[in-house]
């Protein structure tokens, strides 16, 4: 393989330069707001699945950022584009290097965007998040809600086409009362929030928002 790669570091740099480009994020207005809303300034943060920095560009000014991801080409991107720390790692595997970078005490905070669903088991990286958070410390990010009411209908229909399914590196698909509790084993959830497409943005309750979400939005802090 390339340059030492792996296999699944191939999938993730095809992926990224067929599929995404440089700068790719889908609904950045509304990720890049709420994030950098959450993770204010003055914080060390750790971003998993940063690519290429598009969303990371949100909130590095006034934080000290290391982003993590398995594609080295992205990497070297965030690193050269925005002047991040970065570091090379399949979230999937050991997480040997990241204990070594935090800051006495642990990270402020831990970025996931739009990552969670990459992952083959998100309960044990959650897990992994939480060792490397300091008291107090907050996980944020963002996911597909892939069984969203509008979603199920096209899975009914027979089409993945506009659903999460559509996407090949997607391994983990989420219904929005099965993620919350999901997070709930290693976090105190604060904030959870729908993004809606522009045909349900009438309905006015979070509440009923929700089995409408085209994407969630979280902020959490760790369990004591």
């Amino acid at each position: 393989m390339e340059n030492g790669t792996t296999g699944i570091e191939q999938i993730y740099r095809h992926h990224h330069e067929t599929r995404r480009g440089d700068g790719f994020v889908m609904l950045g207005e509304e990720r890049g707001s709420f994030l950098k809303r959450c993770v204010g300034t003055g914080k060390n943060v750790l971003d998993v699945g940063c690519r290429d920095g598009a969303l990371t560009a949100w909130y590095r000014e006034g934080n000290d950022v290391l982003g993590v991801d398995v594609d080295r080409v992205a990497l070297a991107h965030a690193e050269q584009t925005l002047g991040i720390r970065t570091l090379h790692t399949d979230l999937n595997g050991p997480w040997d290097e990241i204990p070594k970078n935090p800051p006495a005490g642990g990270f402020d905070v831990v970025v996931a965007a739009e990552v969670i669903e990459h992952l083959y088991y998100p309960e044990v990286v959650l897990e992994k998040i939480a060792a490397v958070l300091k008291p107090g410390g907050m996980l944020v990010g963002s996911i597909p809600h892939a069984f969203s009411l509008q979603n199920r209908m096209r899975l009914v229909l027979g089409t993945k086409r506009g659903t999460p399914l559509q996407d090949p590196t997607h391994i983990n698909h989420f219904w929005w009362r099965e993620f919350k509790r999901l997070l709930e084993k290693e976090f105190v959830i604060t904030e959870i929030r729908p993004i809606l497409s522009k045909k349900f943005s009438w309905i006015p309750i979070r509440a009923a928002q929700m089995p409408f979400a085209h994407s969630l939005l979280f902020c959490t802090e760790k369990k004591p």
